[in-house]
């Protein structure tokens, strides 16, 4: 083969593979954020309390648009979160429940909301700020008793996105 011949043959190759990188879709961060204490559903999966799919390599990507009220995000690949059924870890809790962060991309936040059955308990606005690595919020659960599903919805500022992440607690048995 000639050198002419090799160069060409170099150069298409280039080519191509440029031209396939610059076609693949875009992928999308796999690290965001999750309550680690109490022990949240993702956070159990992680820790193989329980068996679970993809969300125990990735339990700070459960991502999807703002509004939901489940703990997938709406995401198929992360529905087992979506089980009441699964035999997650209960919790106990007092009247106030302090909940962990940990925090791997801090985007910019605009509230963090807390629910049971639908309804709103408690937001912090951060007004765009970024979060810090580890926090916590003081969450008061006074209006409610026995075994609950919190679900936590941090809504990021700049996008039409938010991260969903549900915790098993049992109010007032501390």
């Amino acid at each position: 083969m000639s050198i002419s011949s090799k160069f060409r043959s170099t150069a298409a190759v280039g080519a191509a593979t440029a031209l396939a990188f610059t076609l693949m879709p875009a992928g999308t961060a796999n690290a965001h954020g999750y309550i680690d204490t109490p022990a949240s559903r993702q956070a159990q999966c992680a820790a193989g309390v329980v068996a679970c799919g993809p969300i125990q390599w990735e339990p700070q990507s459960v991502e999807g648009p703002k509004g939901l009220m489940s703990c997938s995000g709406g995401n198929a690949a992360f529905s087992e979160l979506d089980d009441d059924g699964y035999g997650w870890d209960v919790t106990p809790v007092g009247t106030t429940a302090t909940f962990d962060w940990t925090i791997t991309a801090a985007h910019s936040t605009a509230t963090w909301e807390y629910f049971i059955d639908g309804n709103l308990i408690e937001s912090f606005d951060d007004g765009g700020a970024r979060p810090p690595w580890n926090f916590s919020h003081d969450v008061d659960l006074s209006g409610y008793s026995g075994e609950q599903t919190v679900l936590a919805r941090w809504n990021v500022a700049d996008t039409p996105m938010a991260f969903y992440v549900c915790v098993d607690v049992n109010v007032g048995a501390l």
